[in-house]
């Protein structure tokens, strides 16, 4: 009877795998699907809450924005830290460890929250800061390569693309539920702070700090269920393991056709990316100095719409045209956009910028796909290098800074965007769209 049940489940293993051929999903994996993509959901949100942290923290803790900055590079950090040992652990362990692994590091990360605005130290909140950007990163880690399992390989890109645009839902929500719920509605000036009563301003950041502490509870409560969730569900497995003969370290990694052109790929993309939000505001002021900061603020949400609509648009854009040359056309428009916004002023120089965040859309998720789609078993590796690369988002807008003051202005320092997307426009032109091909079996 043993052997019955084990030669059932291993046909229909058999025919499951069949069955993924043309598939999008492959049938019986929905559910799975639909809370892997949730993931890319939960990401962005711990991603943009930044945003709201940094101007947040400035009132609670009295930090200047030099401090303040130093959320995002606590962030970037600890996906470059982790990364590699999160393809470590799924390496050996497999996806659904890794993504668990992710889910409570995230989890206990968000609770650190309570203590440390009781306690209302800097070094605390970046210390919690750290311990959830771990998970972030793990779930990055874990998640990109992981969607390639859900149907056929030939529409990873495609699968991959519609997963990342609910991390573009998240980037777009995150700003309004962080105003919402961590935004008091209550600020001074910096003359009121000064005369305050020392026991006012303290009661004030007393109450600011522990603004955070209800929406991080309840964030971490969300993420609790998920990995229940994730648990119990059925999903596809990929191999994981290799034997000794396969040569397959760090170095030999490296080596496979198009990972460390991905690599190179995605730390620009990323940079760029990080370095034109950063400074979207700044430029707005800068092109359109009657514009109220908070209209600013408003025309970046609008950005982050088109970049989550691209990826959407995107995703069904590759079930007609190949992903590098979508990818390719990405860039190359991103390239003139930019050529615009550093030539131009007023509105075209403003809207030119906003424009870019819609072609940037498919970027990174296709980019992604093309570096670890040949490296069957080694994609844990490949993941973690390519999520690494996430650094040139704490590298790139420093750069850009420096450009900006020795030049008298942001539109100057567009040039380096530029530069990035080009990069990015050499990968497309150098990757083929030979269909992927993961070594996949079914688990219950």
């Amino acid at each position: 009877m043993a052997h019955a049940a084990k030669g059932s489940s291993h046909m229909a293993d058999i025919a499951d795998t069949a069955s993924s051929t043309g598939r999008f999903i492959r049938p019986g994996f929905r559910t799975g699907f639909i809370l892997v993509t949730s993931l890319f959901f939960l990401w962005a949100l711990a991603n943009n809450f930044n945003d709201i942290l940094i101007r947040q923290f400035q009132k609670a803790l009295d930090l200047n924005r030099a401090q303040a900055g130093l959320i995002q590079f606590v962030f970037y950090v600890g996906y470059f830290v982790m990364a590699l040992p999160a393809g470590l652990v799924m390496r050996r362990f497999g996806y659904r460890a890794g993504i668990l692994t992710g889910l409570a590091l995230y989890a206990i990360g968000a609770l650190l929250f309570w203590p440390a605005a009781e306690v209302r130290e800097y070094a605390a909140f970046l210390g919690a800061l750290f311990v959830l950007a771990s998970g972030a990163a793990f779930l990055e880690t874990a998640a990109n390569p992981y969607i390639v399992a859900f149907g056929d390989p030939a529409r990873a890109s495609q699968r991959l693309n519609l997963a990342q645009a609910f991390n573009g839902f998240g980037a777009v929500l995150a700003p309004t539920i962080g105003g919402l719920f961590i935004f008091s509605g209550v600020e001074h000036d910096a003359a009121t702070l000064t005369t305050m009563p020392q026991a006012q301003l303290v009661a004030y950041r007393v109450a600011e700090a522990r603004m955070v502490q209800v929406p991080y509870l309840l964030l971490a409560i969300i993420v609790v269920l998920v990995g229940v969730a994730i648990a119990l569900v059925r999903l596809p497995a990929l191999d994981t393991k290799t034997d000794d003969s396969a040569h397959d370290g760090l170095f030999t990694v490296l080596r496979a056709p198009g990972l460390w052109r991905a690599v190179v790929a995605q730390f620009f993309y990323v940079g760029a990316q990080v370095g034109i939000w950063s400074f979207f505001v700044d430029f707005v002021k800068d092109s359109l100095p009657a514009t109220p900061e908070r209209s600013a603020a408003y025309l970046l949400s609008l950005s982050l719409v088109l970049f989550m609509a691209g990826r959407f648009i995107g995703a069904a854009l590759m079930h007609r045209l190949p992903a590098t040359r979508l990818l390719f056309g990405c860039a190359v428009a991103n390239i003139a956009l930019c050529a615009v916004a550093m030539l131009s002023g007023g509105w075209i120089a403003v809207g030119a910028l906003g424009l870019t965040s819609f072609f940037m859309s498919i970027m990174f998720p296709t980019i992604f796909a093309l570096g670890v789609r040949d490296l069957g078993p080694r994609a844990t590796i490949g993941s973690s290098l390519i999520i690494m690369a996430i650094i040139g988002g704490a590298l790139v807008p420093p750069v850009m800074g420096l450009i900006a003051g020795a030049a008298g202005g942001l539109h100057v320092a567009m040039a380096l965007p530029l530069v990035c997307f080009a990069v990015v426009a050499l990968f497309a032109r150098g990757a083929t769209d030979a269909p992927l091909s993961p070594t996949m079996r079914t688990i219950h």
